[in-house]
């Protein structure tokens, strides 16, 4: 369980990545296991991001994968066919929330659109960010500190951690169980 939190708060925490994803979206990223990037043997010639995923009630799939092709002339992708369950659709649910706009433009383009569009693969910024910023640096999004949650975890009125504090107890708490074995 610790594993899928992991992997989700990297998505949720990531500023540009969290700017599409849709409530529903996020939900279904629960089930999300494992983020692997795989360069191909010849580096150049591209890359691929495999998403796998726990059981879930969104789509039958276990295992995603969008595979990015750079060595020909026009930069190409291809996406494993999401197969959706039955009414858990979501990039039909998004688009038709998105299509209600009031001002008749069209929403957010969402987290499982850009998974399943393959139109540009030259000019893939949730790609190119998944594969440069997410994949080498993983906990830099982990630890992101929750701002609306100011009792656990965060800076105490002195403007030290309150797990600095914790640290200190089980250190004073260590010299103790020390000394009584002398």
């Amino acid at each position: 369980m610790l594993m899928v939190v992991f992997v989700v708060l990297q998505f949720v925490n990531h500023p540009n990545i969290s700017a599409i994803l849709d409530e529903e979206e996020e939900e279904c990223l629960h089930y999300l296991t494992k983020v692997e990037v795989e360069e191909f043997d010849d580096i150049k010639s591209g890359y691929r991001i495999k998403l796998t995923f726990d059981e879930n009630p969104f789509f039958e799939n276990t295992q995603i994968v969008k595979e990015f092709f750079l060595g020909n002339a026009e930069p190409t992708s291809t996406t494993t066919e999401i197969k959706w369950k039955p009414d858990n659709e979501l990039v039909n649910k998004i688009k038709a929330k998105s299509a209600q706009t009031a001002d008749g433009t069209p929403g957010p383009r969402s987290f499982f659109a850009w998974l399943s569009d393959n139109q540009d693969a030259s000019n893939d910024e949730i790609a190119e960010l998944i594969k440069d910023d997410l994949w080498p640096n993983p906990l830099q999004y982990f630890l992101v500190p929750d701002l609306d949650d100011g009792a656990e975890g965060g800076l105490d009125e002195e403007g030290g951690s309150e797990n600095d504090e914790n640290a200190e107890d089980l250190e004073e708490a260590d010299d103790a169980g020390e000394e009584r074995e002398d």
